[in-house]
């Protein structure tokens, strides 16, 4: 048996596997019918977060998934972010060590196959944009089929802008790296409806791509990474949203289609109608999630970064985006690269990562998971005071029923809060652990009641539930 066909078997067997995990009675991920803002899967409501990989897991083959997708799950987490291989970067790209995205000379999966026709920009074969490559389809499959059985869902990511020129002369839709006759165009041309003869590669891409994961039920699709970079127009992306509905029109299960919006917060003034998830990049503080509540869709924090190494910012960061309605947090945790997928690099790149951030993410997942969160709504106007001029709230509430607030910037507080008459049971939970730091019972006869937070270390979470 050659290795190909040995791939092909293992990954018809996870998926197998994956299927009768649960995809197969309850269908993908999508948007909880009661709340929209949240995820249904698996028959639970659901938010994603993750500190996962520079998005290079399936592209790069010195990249060892298993160990990468075994350590998410010791914390508890239930996302990965991951691009296609339409784009590669290049090793040193962004001043990132060990770059997953940036895979060695030969090391480059991509889902084109390749031809005996020398001149790829790093050695070897160019790509034939007409044909595909088994092994690719067998990775990927492979790669979502171990996700799957570790409760991990995957944001797959179909295509992401030149940043540069460099990338560009990496890139298998470049003229010099195909044998197609196509992508004769500049830096900022191949992501537009006028990207010389690219267009009917890239939807016939799509097609494959979406057909052949059809049955994962632990898979999204993200249109293209920071189209608001290197000239990728809304009309493209608009093309391609269009033809991932279409693909899926008469197959078994239907997707989620996510679009990045942009860095920071954005009101969305043109929702595309297949769009159910809205990504954000360096969402902090998270305006986006108010900005954007009344379109009653799911928005995502779906990369962070160039923020320094400490797990400060990235951790209070993550609090703040689910605790103001947010339904996905996807920290980028440079401590994964080939050769250490359990994370146990040091990161030298823009960003952070580590073991205590995930950790510290895992507690955030678990207080989401204890909490009826598609019965609540983000509030803060049952905190009616106690809270100091330099600290920062984001709350939730069903009032009457459960509440819950992550304060920060702060060393302690005694917060006022008013709530229904009821008996309630109040914890601090520290943010770094997920642990009760302060816990109490109290009946109440209704309006104002005092709660005092123990020592904060500048952050903490507050959850009070009926009892």
């Amino acid at each position: 048996m050659t290795r190909l066909a040995a791939l092909i078997l293992t990954a018809a067997a996870c998926l197998v596997a994956a299927s009768s995990a649960g995809g197969a009675e309850h269908g993908p991920i999508r948007l909880h019918p009661d709340n929209p803002h949240y995820f249904l899967w698996r028959g639970k409501p659901t938010v994603l977060v993750t500190s996962g990989e520079h998005y290079g897991a399936v592209l790069n083959l010195d990249f060892d998934y298993r160990p990468y997708l075994k350590e998410l799950e010791r914390h508890g987490l239930n996302l990965t972010r991951t691009f296609s291989g339409t784009y590669r970067e290049i090793p040193g790209s962004f001043k990132i060590t060990g770059n997953p995205l940036g895979p060695k000379p030969h090391r480059f999966a991509c889902p084109w196959a390749r031809t005996k026709t020398k001149g790829y920009y790093d050695g070897g074969g160019k790509f034939d944009l007409s044909k595909y490559d088994p092994a690719y389809f067998a990775r990927l499959k492979d790669f979502l089929s171990e996700a799957a059985k570790r409760g991990v869902v995957v944001e797959l990511v179909l295509f992401c802008p030149m940043y540069n020129d460099e990338l560009w002369k990496a890139c298998p839709m470049n003229a010099r790296n195909n044998v197609n006759g196509v992508g004769k165009v500049g830096t900022k041309q191949p992501l537009t409806l006028e990207n010389g003869g690219l267009l009917k590669h890239q939807l016939a891409f799509v097609r494959k791509i979406v057909t052949e994961c059809n049955a994962f039920d632990n898979l999204y699709w993200e249109i293209c990474n920071e189209p608001y970079f290197g000239g990728v127009t809304r009309a493209w992306q608009q093309r391609i949203a269009e033809e991932i509905v279409a693909a899926e029109k008469d197959l078994p299960h239907k997707h989620l289609i996510a679009r990045n919006i942009a860095n920071g917060s954005k009101r969305v003034e043109d929702p595309m109608p297949e769009v159910a998830i809205l990504n954000f990049h360096y969402c902090s503080p998270p305006k986006a999630v108010a900005m954007n509540r009344h379109l009653g869709r799911a928005v995502g924090d779906d990369e962070t970064g160039f923020k320094g190494s400490k797990d400060v910012p990235y951790r209070p960061d993550g609090w703040d985006f689910l605790l103001a309605g947010g339904a996905v947090y996807s920290n980028l945790d440079y401590s994964f690269r080939p050769g250490a997928e359990d994370g146990s690099a040091e990161p030298k790149a823009p960003g952070g990562g580590g073991e205590t951030l995930r950790r510290a993410l895992g507690a955030l997942l678990g207080f989401m998971n204890g909490l009826d969160v598609v019965r609540m709504q983000p509030s803060a106007d049952w905190v009616v005071g106690g809270v100091p001029k330099k600290a920062t709230v984001h709350a939730l509430a069903e009032p009457g029923r459960q509440y819950a607030l992550f304060l920060r910037g702060v060393e302690r507080a005694d917060l006022v809060l008013d709530l229904p008459k009821g008996t309630y049971a109040a914890e601090w939970v520290d943010s770094r652990t997920g642990e009760v730091a302060k816990g109490e019972r109290f009946d109440h006869a209704g309006g104002k009641r005092t709660l005092g937070s123990p020592a904060t270390g500048g952050e903490i979470a507050l959850r009070v539930l009926a009892r």
